[in-house]
């Protein structure tokens, strides 16, 4: 599957709530998700545990502002310790995401707005094709769309991923990194 997506820097969560409910976006519930990463040769592979998502994905998806390709493969998991477990052991973690994520969806476009634990706020856009059949080009006009209405600048958009985010700002900290 792909995606077409962004990921910025949200100031003002309420904004786009609010413009999601203009727009009458299907929410689909409010998810305390975390995000394990483990030690992947090829591209980044994660086991998302959550109460309303739960997935293993693998992707391949290159660091740069705006929107940008992801190629993906979801896998869909129960809450599963011994699949953690297995993962551990096999690959070893990279990092782990805490976060609580808003889901809404426009046909075939997820937002989310995100509070990642040692990171703030974020929106993301995520113009989804999961038949193969859009263009590239015109997802890409899709999610410009969105970035517009939501008022997003250059300046908030991020163009790494939440693991890298905080990988570097862990690395910038000394040994006794601190969390919240």
């Amino acid at each position: 599957m792909k995606n077409i997506e962004i990921k910025a820097h949200c100031k003002d969560i309420n904004k786009i709530r609010l413009a999601l409910h203009k727009l009458n976006a299907n929410f689909k519930g409010l998810d305390h998700q975390i995000d394990t990463y483990f030690n992947c040769i090829h591209g980044r592979l994660k086991l998302r545990e959550g109460n309303i998502e739960n997935n293993l994905i693998h992707y391949f998806r290159n660091n740069q502002a705006g929107p940008k390709k992801s190629d993906f493969s979801l896998f869909k998991t129960d809450y599963d310790l011994g699949l953690k477990e297995l993962l551990e052991k096999a690959m070893g973690v990279k990092i782990v995401i805490d976060k609580k994520r808003e889901i809404y969806f426009i046909d075939n476009v997820k937002f989310h707005i995100d509070q990642v634990k040692q990171l703030g706020e974020f929106v993301e856009i995520e113009v989804q094709d999961e038949s193969g059949e859009l263009l590239e080009d015109d997802m890409i006009k899709v999610c410009e769309k969105y970035i517009d209405l939501f008022g997003l600048t250059t300046n908030d958009m991020i163009d790494r991923s939440y693991s890298d985010l905080l990988l570097g700002k862990r690395s910038k900290k000394s040994y006794d990194f601190q969390t919240d």
